[in-house]
């Protein structure tokens, strides 16, 4: 069921490194997002599948993790990521295609979801360092990088509270906590 789906697509940072994940996941999610709605049909969006271990273990050095949470310097060896999709736009075909990037990614989220995986959307990258290294085009621009893998954390949704905070946290118990607005607050009368 859907809902089942998107109340288990959580952003993940901590992942088992020892599932892997195949070239052959990784296009069947990029598939499913190449056939979704995308603005004038310029389908704009091209991505780069990462699952190799040098290139795995280069991009992990080129990201920073969990703005929120500043004492955490991001997942130990053993809970990286096993694969990365890097999603870029073509300028040629639509320099302003952000809703796109955003059905995609999502789309790219739930595929892996779907097989018990999960993943976190990261947009601070190391963009010269990940041009430089894998030499991709001018017209290409990184948008940003899906970290993908088996989740290896613990993430509860959680009502925002009473100091109307947004910030994640965790707890003593390496919980990680999601405050969302209700349900009530978000309509419109």
């Amino acid at each position: 069921m859907l809902k089942d789906l998107v109340y288990k697509n959580r952003s993940y940072r901590k992942f088992n490194s020892e599932r892997k994940i195949s070239q052959e996941e990784l296009l069947e999610f990029v598939d499913n997002a190449r056939v979704t709605a995308s603005s004038k049909n310029r389908q704009p969006l091209k991505y780069k599948l990462i699952n190799k271990q040098d290139d795995l273990d280069f991009v992990f050095k080129q990201l920073s993790w969990a703005w929120y949470l500043k004492d955490w310097k991001g997942p130990t060896e053993a809970e990286r990521p096993t694969a990365y999709i890097a999603v870029f736009l073509d300028k040629d075909l639509n320099d302003n295609a952000f809703i796109d990037v955003g059905i995609a990614s999502q789309t790219i989220l739930l595929s892996a979801v779907e097989k018990g995986l999960g993943g976190c959307i990261i947009r601070t990258v190391n963009r010269y360092r990940m041009r430089k290294r894998f030499g991709y085009p001018e017209n290409l621009d990184l948008v940003q990088i899906i970290a993908l893998g088996e989740p290896a954390q613990d993430i509860e949704i959680v009502d925002i509270d009473e100091s109307g905070s947004i910030e994640y946290y965790e707890n003593e118990q390496k919980v990680h906590f999601v405050p969302k607005r209700s349900l009530r607050e978000i309509i419109i009368d």
